[in-house]
């Protein structure tokens, strides 16, 4: 899946999407975790990793 369809399917513009892919975001909504995670299937924790 391209980050524009995924960008479609949950809502959101592509540039947001590219914020959180490459490590420059600084907040995200719930709302939007959730979205992606309905589309692709998976659980928040499968998104992110502490460091």
């Amino acid at each position: 899946m391209t980050l524009t369809d995924l960008a479609d399917r949950v809502g959101v513009t592509v540039v947001n999407l590219s914020v959180l892919k490459n490590d420059r975001a600084r907040a995200v909504r719930f709302s939007t975790l959730t979205a992606i995670c309905d589309v692709l299937g998976c659980d928040v924790g499968d998104l992110f990793t502490v460091r």
